[in-house]
């Protein structure tokens, strides 16, 4: 069969060829990245790279293939193009212990431009050098076990008075969005002291939540876009934006409250989901808190005590599984801040390094039946895996200084759901979704009744 029947088409297209082949070679000729050595992969489409195709999978809950097809295909290094950069992607123990040291001191934590958009150029993300280490440690000497034993029982009050406002009287409810109102109030109350106005931070959750989404979106500003209604969002929380000290402050206490609020709410949300669907689980949990109940007793109407918060051993043991399976960072960036080599590739100034905790968390080799839930590889004090394998909180010297309080938040949300209520799922097998962290797609909607054990 003949393609081109019509000559002037033949010369037509061998033009075309021949021009993209020499700007192509022109290209190579002239390109920064002529001698390096850089990692295989594709960039994928020109402008957006292969953002679609990451967003998509991240929206399917499939970044675990998204990323493992390009392993296979590439091997644990590969480049690519997301997000309006262009990104080495690091997966195995070894990018993740290259990433989390630093990168021999010269990756640093600027995320690419289209988050930064968002977040703003004041985040904890963006700032570096001492400016970094200051308000690190500031927020480090503020979630020490001692620093939260403080304040524990205005976490308990918060997560008390929410629930009963959002549950009283009610026989279903979405506990995606129950959760995500609890996480945020913690936060507020406890980091930032706001007033008790429900209606003005139902309103500042809002555009919190509109604003996380378009994170890890794919960056196009104009109307519909995900992309685009963050940024309104973000101009909404920014207020008038002048002052240099309000940006900064508005920066630092959105990624804080980004850090904070969705680890909280993934975990709780997943938690939910686990105990509805799994009887066993729910009731080796229940068994647990009845212990603590016990332990309690005599001193009715007070507060949990650090010890009982302690005695909820099996309860964190399931939340790290659901945080190694689905962890409510799948990854994250770094910039090289100069030429830097990781196994052999060149990785140029300038660019992203991504690194993603499916690269050890789902493999087999580090963690037995990898994609099957069992809180019990936890359960042994005295087992620890391979450092830099098992990082929902980070690992080395940028581990999450608020894995303490998260902890802490997560246990006692758990600790008044199981002895108060009784739930089922009204969406059985409902899917996971991230945008960017993962949740139930149709907000978990369950059916509650008051405890009868």
């Amino acid at each position: 069969m003949e393609i081109f029947s019509d000559p002037s088409t033949v010369l037509l297209a061998t033009l075309i060829a021949l021009v993209f082949a020499y700007f192509n070679y022109k290209f190579k000729r002239s390109s920064p990245f002529r001698g390096k050595n850089l990692p295989p992969g594709s960039y994928g489409l020109p402008l957006i790279g292969e953002s679609i195709s990451f967003v998509r999978a991240q929206t399917q809950n499939k970044t675990v293939q998204w990323i493992q097809d390009r392993v296979n295909k590439h091997g644990p290094v590969f480049k690519t193009s997301i997000l309006g950069s262009k990104v080495a992607i690091v997966t195995g123990q070894a990018g993740n212990r290259f990433v989390f040291n630093g990168g021999d001191g010269a990756l640093s934590l600027n995320q690419p431009k289209s988050v930064t958009k968002i977040l703003g150029k004041y985040s904890l993300f963006e700032i570096t050098g001492p400016r970094h280490k200051l308000i690190r440690a500031a927020i480090a000497a503020f979630v020490t076990p001692e620093s939260i034993q403080r304040y524990l029982g205005d976490m308990e009050s918060v997560i008390q008075k929410k629930l009963f406002k959002e549950l009283e009287g009610k026989d279903m409810v979405y506990a995606v969005p129950l959760m995500k109102t609890i996480a945020f109030n913690v936060i507020c109350t406890v980091f930032f002291g706001l007033p008790d106005d429900d209606d003005e931070r139902d309103e500042l959750l809002k555009d919190f939540s509109t604003t996380v989404k378009g994170a890890w979106a794919v960056p196009l500003d104009f109307p519909g876009t995900v992309f685009h209604r963050a940024l309104r969002a973000r101009k909404r929380l920014d207020g008038n934006g002048e002052p240099l000290l309000e940006d900064e402050i508005l920066d630092l206490s959105l990624s804080l409250i980004m850090a904070s609020h969705d680890t909280v709410t993934v975990v709780l949300s997943l938690f939910i989901r686990q105990l509805a669907k799994d009887p066993e689980v729910f009731q080796k949990v229940l068994e647990e808190h009845k212990e603590v109940e016990k332990a309690k007793r005599g001193r009715e109407g007070e507060k949990l005590s650090w010890h009982e918060i302690q005695m909820m051993k099996y309860t964190w043991k399931v939340a790290q599984e659901l945080m190694r399976i689905d962890p409510p960072v799948f990854g994250n960036f770094r910039l090289a801040e100069r030429d830097i080599n990781f196994d052999g590739y060149d990785i140029p100034k300038g660019w992203q390094v991504f690194w993603a905790t499916s690269g050890t968390h789902m493999d087999n080799n580090i963690f037995e039946d990898a994609f099957k839930f069992d809180p019990s590889r936890f359960e042994n004090p005295t087992r620890s895996y391979p450092p830099y394998t098992y990082i929902p909180f980070g690992a080395g010297p940028r581990v999450c200084p608020g894995a303490d309080f998260t902890r802490v938040e997560i246990l006692l949300v758990i600790h008044h759901m199981v002895t108060e209520f009784q739930w089922t799922q009204m969406v059985p097998n409902e899917p996971i979704t991230r945008q960017p962290v993962p949740l139930p797609a149709k907000g978990l909607p369950i059916i509650l009744q008051p405890a009868n054990h």
